[in-house]
């Protein structure tokens, strides 16, 4: 149930605002666990067992262990203050899937790109659709167990972003790192925004 709160003359409730965000990057980066691990309410998943038809298509290296993947979103809610709910909605992580991206970042404020530094040319098509389209994003490096650790300039520098975009480490299992980067985004979103009115 949202959140609602009395408007100053107590006369009617006022709903908090809605906000629609996208977590994005490579084929098993974590997105899906990012949603269900900050989601408020149970969370929609659309996955689908891997098969040896796919093989050929699905790149696994780096992510032996994955036996699933999103075919179409993964989708959550979280509310990130009284008046602001955040509905969160993941993507398909295989380039084969690319046709879904457009409907689902249409009204989206922004984007949470996830990065595996054992496989960081993934989160290529992530950035470049986002870049392309101007919306606001923000990379998070997934922490994975025993993957090797990186400065965050190293990553930036790699992905060849440009300053403005922030790059935060986040270990997706973790609620309470999720939601940082979350906070993260909708800062970065702010800003990209009043950095846009200024020069328009």
């Amino acid at each position: 149930m949202d959140y609602e709160r009395s408007d100053p003359a107590g006369t009617r409730p006022i709903a908090p605002t809605a906000v629609k965000v996208l977590i994005a990057g490579g084929f098993g980066v974590g997105k899906t666990t990012l949603v269900g691990s900050v989601s408020e309410t149970r969370p929609l998943r659309t996955e689908e067992l891997l098969t040896e038809v796919g093989v050929a298509v699905d790149d696994v290296s780096g992510v032996e262990e994955k036996t699933t993947t999103t075919v179409a979103m993964d989708f959550g809610r979280i509310t990130i203050s009284e008046d602001l709910v955040l509905y969160l909605f993941g993507t398909p992580g295989q380039e084969r899937f690319l046709f879904v991206w457009d409907e689902l970042a249409t009204g989206a404020l922004g984007a949470v790109v996830l990065a595996d530094t054992r496989r960081l040319a993934d989160c290529f098509p992530s950035i470049d659709y986002f870049e392309q389209r101007g919306t606001p994003f923000i990379v998070a490096v997934n922490c994975f167990d025993g993957a090797r650790q990186y400065a965050l300039g190293e990553v930036q520098l790699a992905l060849n972003l440009d300053p403005d975009v922030p790059v935060v480490l986040c270990d997706a299992r973790q609620r309470r790192s999720g939601k940082e980067v979350l906070v993260k985004l909708l800062e970065h979103a702010r800003d990209h925004s009043r950095r846009s009115a200024a020069v328009g």
